[in-house]
């Protein structure tokens, strides 16, 4: 398995995608009105998707995971530039705290950031935050089903992609917990390797402390869980698998 993609909801993909390709220098892989699709290279081979598809209403429940973008010495200039993309200033009550918080063109919240060592060859996406009951636990899932690895971030449990390159994927506590029923508007995606058991990987997770859902959205050729805490994902068939 491995962290393909963040699935981000969107009421006019196109506007969204637009505005994420802008912000982050990402290359096209669909776009239709329904879903665009596009990639951040990691390494020569790594990356990470971001995918937008359409919802019909706004998505309000509290964002368990956000997108923290480089900012470093150039932090000013770079949130200027979002702002003349279609960003706009965000009070989420942050009080005094050295990164900027913004909204995207539909007003999800993300954040441009001070200089961090840390974020050293991450490119353009410096870090994923993502809120957990239990961090300690959850990386150690996040870690068996990602294939990435301990790494050092501004959380302490930080997983990111072997190479060393990319976001880090943090694991931070909680504000709140996971509403029931809730969906998240932004998720991570795991897609299996060619060979990989879509039950054995379910089993593995619910032996982790995750479970499947099992939502009313018709057909579809991934599979809906939740980890630990709550957090959806989905895990995407090998390539080439049948749906």
């Amino acid at each position: 398995m491995f962290l393909e993609n963040l699935g981000i909801d969107a009421l006019d993909p196109l506007r969204a995608g637009r505005f994420w390709e802008a912000a982050l220098g990402t290359t096209t892989l669909t776009a239709e009105p329904d879903i665009v699709e596009t990639r951040l290279q990691i390494t020569g081979e790594a990356y990470l998707d971001l995918c937008f598809a359409r919802v019909p209403e706004v998505n309000r429940a509290p964002q368990r995971l956000h997108l923290d973008l480089r900012g470093g010495e150039d932090q000013e200039a770079i949130a200027e530039r979002l702002r003349s993309l279609g960003a706009s200033d965000l009070d989420i009550g942050q009080g005094e705290v050295p990164w900027t918080v913004l909204g995207d063109v539909e007003g999800g919240a993300f954040c441009v950031m001070e200089e961090r060592e840390a974020y050293r060859d991450t490119g353009p996406i410096a870090a994923l935050p993502m809120d957990s009951a239990d961090p300690q636990r959850d990386v150690e899932f996040w870690a068996w089903l990602s294939a990435w690895v301990p790494a050092e971030g501004g959380a302490p449990t930080t997983l990111r992609h072997p190479s060393r390159r990319g976001p880090l994927l943090e694991l931070c506590p909680e504000p709140e917990p996971k509403r029931p029923g809730a969906k998240n508007p932004i998720h991570l995606d795991v897609r299996l390797e060619p060979g990989e058991d879509p039950d054995e990987v379910a089993a593995g997770i619910a032996a982790r402390g995750g479970q499947e859902l099992h939502p009313d959205w018709g057909d579809l050729p991934w599979r809906v869980f939740q980890d630990p805490s709550g957090n959806d994902f989905c895990v995407l068939p090998a390539p080439g698998a049948a749906s």
